[in-house]
């Protein structure tokens, strides 16, 4: 009798696990198309020094802001990254990296379909410049 209450009981977590695996975990997740970033933005200069106080800044400002889809190192995998239709990218990638610090505020602060627009949740332009040097140290 004992046998079989461990069968079934061995059967029933394979069977949770497999209901988990299917609808609790992220599914494949589209890439976004490629940003249409507006000319002034690609061109936009960062007016603020990537020193030890604006990094200081940038950080907390990205834990407030960003940590919970972008997770800590930003890789990605905040705690709402699982629910979010699109594929967020890493910004550990070379390709973020490469982007110039104009097409990082756009995307970062104008944003487009899941990512939200920021322009009036960090309202201060060197707020935004030490978020974007802070985003340069998650390499």
């Amino acid at each position: 009798m004992k046998t079989l209450k461990k069968i079934v009981m061995g059967l029933t977590l394979v069977f949770a696990g497999a209901l988990f695996m299917a609808f609790a975990l992220p599914q494949d997740k589209k890439m976004g198309g490629p940003w249409e970033i507006p000319a002034k933005y690609k061109d936009m200069k960062n007016s603020m020094k990537d020193d030890a106080g604006s990094l200081k800044i940038g950080k907390m400002l990205y834990t407030k802001h960003c940590k919970s889809c972008h997770g800590g190192k930003g890789e990605a995998d905040g705690p709402k990254a699982g629910s979010m239709k699109t594929a967020i990218r890493s910004f550990k990638s070379a390709e973020f990296q490469a982007q110039s610090d104009g097409v990082l505020y756009y995307q970062s602060f104008v944003g487009r379909d899941e990512m939200p627009n920021y322009e009036k949740k960090v309202l201060d332009d060197e707020d935004r410049w030490s978020i974007i040097n802070y985003l340069r140290t998650l390499k």
